[in-house]
């Protein structure tokens, strides 16, 4: 699909990962691009879904918006972040069968695998136990989506794809320490740490729990090519392969901002999943995609932007 001259809306396209899909589409020559915003679509209300599809005619639709946040919001808000990305989901894809929008590209989230699922994951595994308990209403929530769009293909052959993206991270993050991410939160704990010379940083839980990230940049590129040129049921991972435990994270992170006091777990916190990395080769055998940053680059992006924002 050559997507510069179709109509396109970008859900949470001002967000954290969507203002970077409008970046990669307008280096597509995409010019056509419509970004709702919460103040004038709440998308929980389908009146304001159909609004917003009315307004905006779109061709090819990209569902990035979300209600999310780390481990510690999705502890304060599971029933929040399962009605609303739920009912968001659910009505944005029915919305867009009845007004025939050509084609439909929904992000999942890794947070719907089961807890124990054998590393590397695999989209097979999806359905093989229940996710972390801390954010399983959320990825449940998401992981619903994923059957309602196999659900409309197979009756009402809708063009509507899933892609898995694993933890994210970048410029333009949500660096709040009550709801961002491990990397945000990190980052924001070392240089506070750094500027104000202090002792220790207090990690949450105990360090060993693994996690593969991936650079924002890296992730609204696989989105917009498996909009491009991926058009099957099967849901499609988007990682890095890198996997590496909390603790070596934290350990990386200070060095790059140049950290070099102490780190105290907190092992009230939750460890959260116990292992994740992703197997990105159906990516790669389907639209040719994979990631090109590494962590440690990524992280050194991240920190420069951080601190220059």
């Amino acid at each position: 699909m050559d997507l510069a001259g179709k109509r396109l809306c970008v859900t949470g396209g001002a967000g954290f990962l969507g203002s970077f899909v409008v970046e990669t589409l307008r280096q597509r020559g995409c010019r056509d691009i419509f970004v709702p915003r919460k103040r004038d679509y709440d998308l929980t209300r389908p009146e304001a879904v159909r609004k917003m599809l009315t307004d905006s005619r779109p061709e090819v639709l990209f569902h990035l918006a979300a209600s999310v946040g780390g481990i510690g919001a999705n502890r304060h808000n599971p029933g929040k972040f399962f009605y609303e990305n739920a009912v968001m989901g659910i009505e944005l894809i029915e919305q867009a069968r009845l007004t025939g929008v050509e084609k439909t590209i929904v992000a999942g989230t890794i947070c719907a695998y089961p807890k124990f699922t054998p590393v590397p994951f695999r989209e097979d595994d999806l359905w093989n136990g229940y996710p972390e308990e801390t954010n399983a209403p959320y990825g449940i929530a998401k992981k619903a989506l994923l059957v309602q769009c196999q659900a409309y293909r197979e009756q009402y052959g809708m063009n509507a794809i899933y892609l898995l993206p694993v933890n994210l991270y970048g410029p333009r993050d949500n660096f709040d320490l009550q709801s961002s991410h491990v990397i945000p939160a990190l980052i924001r704990k070392c240089e506070q740490a750094r500027k104000d010379n202090a002792a220790e940083i207090v990690g949450w839980g105990d360090g060993t729990p693994t996690r593969e990230f991936l650079y924002v940049e890296d992730a609204a590129e696989g989105l917009v090519t498996a909009a491009e040129r991926y058009d099957k049921p099967d849901p499609v991972n988007l990682g890095s392969g890198e996997e590496i435990t909390i603790a070596d994270l934290v350990g990386l992170t200070a060095r790059l901002c140049g950290y070099s006091g102490a780190v105290r777990w907190d092992t009230s916190q939750p460890n959260g999943q116990p292992r994740r990395k992703l197997d990105t080769s159906r990516a790669a055998a389907e639209f040719g995609w994979r990631a090109g940053t590494t962590l440690e680059d990524g992280l050194r992006k991240t920190i420069d932007w951080y601190r220059s924002a």
